[in-house]
């Protein structure tokens, strides 16, 4: 149970990253991108081929990051000064480009050379081998720590909507607060099994831990960015791009930013995708990544990066619950049950863009969904 826990953490907090990535590109700056695992490929192969030649992990990491930030460079360019739609349709061919070149290259993996086709597997993963007490205690504190400091966010988040008259706020408090013991609840019982398994040392749980830090670091950086000038820039590009080019702001170079940075993410998350698997593969990069982490957003609620990571929690625990329990409640067989629990997302999904379109903790003034 403790190692499940662990896993789908790990799962959440990947995707997290990778919705966030997704949701500064659509949720504040209205860019339309249906092929996001294309940065996630890219991040994942980048981290785990360097690794190979000997690279330190988090120089992987950081030049992943920085290859899915080029991707989005070379992609605005080429789509940014055309119409929207150009954007979604380059987007998901890209990343089905990427996914099929690698697919029938060879690729260096470490001193000698080795088809796409057949995966990339015995790559170095972060803090695999056993730490000394004190390290372990350290890393026990850490991840303590992060859960009082987000249990603390989410306290603050809750209390800001409180003190109000008016009934949008009062709807908004009380959606908070529901959301806000959701998470907290989840923190603790997610503390509760990375301290024991940091304690029987357990190499997933240290992956865990470094994969919170990185998502709580991010959220941090991201929600301080779009309530700086920065961001109020990318929202008015979301309503209404004339608007700031009326004011003198260069809406190409804006967009690029936030087209660049939130591929920078995604290959971040590419890099945690490929560390949870072990071993990667191209059709570890289908086109239904980019499709989940557009329903993570929808759920949770576009411009909303508290949103993006409750939309991830919630597409988790939804698939490990029908997964777990389904096939003890209806009697059908693998692939029909895959296929009711497609059908039942859809379904919550049609439900909640008629009873709330904007997600759970979307602003209905700031939907982005009808443009």
């Amino acid at each position: 149970m403790i190692e499940y826990l662990i896993f789908l953490a790990v799962s959440a907090a990947t995707f997290a990253l990778f919705a966030l990535g997704l949701n500064l590109q659509w949720g504040f700056t209205g860019l339309i991108n249906f092929g996001h695992v294309a940065f996630m490929t890219l991040g994942a192969y980048t981290t785990v081929l360097l690794s190979l030649k000997g690279v330190p992990l988090l120089l992987s990491a950081i030049a992943g990051a920085i290859v899915a930030a080029l991707l989005g460079l070379v992609i605005g360019f080429a789509t940014l000064r055309l119409r929207e739609d150009y954007l979604g349709i380059v987007t998901i061919g890209t990343g089905e480009l990427i996914r099929l070149v690698i697919n029938n290259q060879e690729l260096p993996v470490g001193d000698r050379w080795v088809s796409g086709a057949f995966g990339v597997q015995s790559y170095v993963i972060p803090l695999s081998s056993t730490p000394n007490l004190f390290w372990q205690f350290l890393m026990i504190g850490l991840l303590n720590l992060l859960t009082i400091i987000t249990l603390f966010y989410l306290w603050r988040w809750i209390k800001t909507a409180q003190n109000s008259t008016n009934v949008s706020i009062k709807k908004e408090f009380i959606s908070r607060l529901v959301v806000g013991i959701i998470l907290g609840l989840l923190s603790i019982a997610i503390d509760i099994s990375g301290t024991l398994g940091l304690y029987n040392y357990n190499p997933k749980a240290g992956l865990m831990l470094l994969a919170l830090l990185v998502l709580a670091f991010v959220f941090w950086r991201l929600e301080f960015l779009v309530k700086s000038p920065w961001g109020r820039v990318l929202k008015a590009i979301r309503e209404d791009e004339e608007v700031p080019k009326a004011l003198g702001k260069n809406v190409f170079w804006y967009k690029l930013q936030s087209l660049m940075l939130g591929g920078a993410i995604a290959g971040v998350a590419g890099a945690f995708f490929a560390w949870q698997l072990s071993a990667i593969y191209p059709d570890n990069f289908q086109p239904q990544l980019t499709f989940d982490g557009w329903i993570m957003i929808i759920l949770g609620g576009s411009g909303n990066n508290i949103g993006a990571i409750l939309g991830s929690v919630i597409y988790f625990a939804y698939d490990a619950l029908t997964r777990e329990f389904l096939p003890k409640v209806i009697p059908l067989d693998v692939e029909r049950i895959g296929a009711f629990r497609i059908m039942f997302i859809g379904l919550i999904l049609m439900v909640l863009m008629i009873w709330r379109p904007q997600g759970i903790l979307g602003k209905k003034e700031e939907l982005t969904l009808g443009k």
